[in-house]
């Protein structure tokens, strides 16, 4: 039947050696369906935490991209002693501004090297002043969040930069 050099194969050396009562080789069936439900469970289990640390993930991206924009603002500011209008935006960080008031000693090359978008391809929202209740501050940077609508809760919610440390 089995020689002495084949007593010691593992587990999957002995599924692929010959049968001793019919030669054949293989899985059953019942072995392969076994681990097609095990990856099925795994998958099951698996899939909704990756797709929940998207979100997460693109989150906390934006929160990123907001406070390298708060630094190119504070450059801004620092060079040209305001900061930019709403009229102007976030554009005035990449392109010398051409209305309201032109900044004279506006950074060759700007403060960024292009406008970002938030993680969900959406352009960040500016104001300035900022227009949030009683808070006045002298900007605001808006990212509608995973929606793209404003407001919103949870992972709907608009991130700002008022509101980086929460979550």
């Amino acid at each position: 039947m089995w020689s002495g050099k084949h007593r010691h194969r593992g587990f999957l050396a002995s599924r692929l050696a010959p049968r001793a009562c019919g030669g054949a080789a293989g899985f059953t069936f019942i072995e392969i369906m076994v681990v097609v439900a095990i990856l099925a469970i795994l998958a099951a289990l698996v899939i909704p935490r990756i797709m929940g640390r998207t979100d997460d993930a693109k989150r906390t991206a934006a929160k990123v991209q907001i406070r390298n924009i708060e630094g190119a603002l504070q450059l801004y500011k620092l060079d040209n002693g305001v900061y930019p209008s709403t009229e102007q935006g976030l554009k005035a960080l990449v392109e010398k501004p051409s209305v309201g008031v032109i900044p004279k000693k506006w950074k060759i090359g700007g403060y960024l090297p292009k406008l970002p978008e938030d993680p969900w391809a959406n352009p960040y929202k500016y104001l300035s002043p900022s227009q949030k209740g009683e808070f006045k501050a002298e900007y605001e940077i808006i990212s509608l969040g995973t929606d793209g609508e404003v407001g919103g809760e949870g992972i709907n919610a608009d991130i700002t930069n008022f509101n980086l440390d929460k979550d």
